[in-house]
């Protein structure tokens, strides 16, 4: 069981870390569990759970954003604020119902997903010098049109590997906003994304647990919980100062890495 149990801190940690920054918890987990032998039914389950610890974080960080909106539900500029998230999370949720079944059985490899690692390094080189202005320098400014944009670009994240916070923050970008307000947005917008995503894969899946599994779940919740708390914390201040190229590059090494390791 000790055993059992530093895997999951190990595979807390690597969630936590991953999760919101541009590349891709999946890749991570399914490399660090097939490394530690860590895979089955209950591993699959076991990072669904996880990523409730992480996206808590968010919710624990920006709680007094969220009071404030709870609060302020009724006037404009809640409401606009309610219905940007509303809009940008209905494409992934529409989309990652119809094709949920497919994207498990058929893409969640180390192959597909070692390949969406590359061409999403590619891809962030690209947007990094082809977007010169940003014309959304707060939240609140954020249009209905520009909400749709990051919405379609989240769909993306689908495809295993090319990572929510990737598509979100680099999607959000293309269209305008600031990449600090980009990464918040991608903050804010991961709450109903997630929740509804792990929320939909737990009841699937319940039937894989035991009481015997408590302690290995608790430990990787907390362990991703307090993980991610640090690097959202140290993430924000990294994207007011630097570009996202060393993330580009760290997708393109660890992609290859992980081709030439399942190859």
């Amino acid at each position: 069981m000790e055993i059992e149990i530093l895997k999951a801190a190990i595979l807390g940690v690597v969630e936590g870390i991953t999760e919101f920054l541009p590349i891709s918890s999946t890749g991570h987990l399914i490399l660090a569990g097939d490394i530690l032998g860590f895979t089955g039914d209950i591993a699959k389950t076991f990072e669904v759970f996880i990523q409730l610890g992480a996206i808590l974080a968010v919710v624990w960080l920006y709680r007094e954003k969220i009071s404030s909106t709870i609060k302020g539900i009724g006037t404009e500029k809640t409401n606009r604020f309610m219905l940007n998230l509303l809009i940008a999370f209905l494409p992934a949720a529409f989309f990652g119902l119809i094709t949920h079944s497919f994207i498990k059985h058929h893409l969640f490899n180390p192959v597909t997903v070692a390949f969406a690692l590359i061409l999403g390094g590619i891809a962030i080189f690209v947007i990094e010098r082809v977007i010169k202005k940003s014309v959304v320098l707060d939240m609140d400014d954020i249009s209905f049109k520009q909400a749709l944009g990051v919405g379609l670009a989240q769909t993306l994240s689908l495809f295993p590997g090319v990572s929510r916070a990737g598509a979100t923050i680099m999607g959000a970008m293309c269209f305008g906003l600031e990449r600090k307000v980009a990464t918040e947005f991608s903050f804010f917008l991961a709450i109903p994304t997630m929740f509804a995503a792990t929320s939909y894969d737990l009841l699937k899946n319940l039937n894989y647990l035991t009481i015997n599994d408590l302690p290995i779940f608790a430990v990787g919740f907390l362990v991703s919980f307090f993980s991610a708390l640090i690097v959202i914390k140290a993430f924000l201040g990294f994207v007011t100062k630097h570009t996202f190229d060393s993330f580009a590059i760290y997708r393109i090494i660890f992609g290859a890495v992980v081709l030439f390791y399942y190859m």
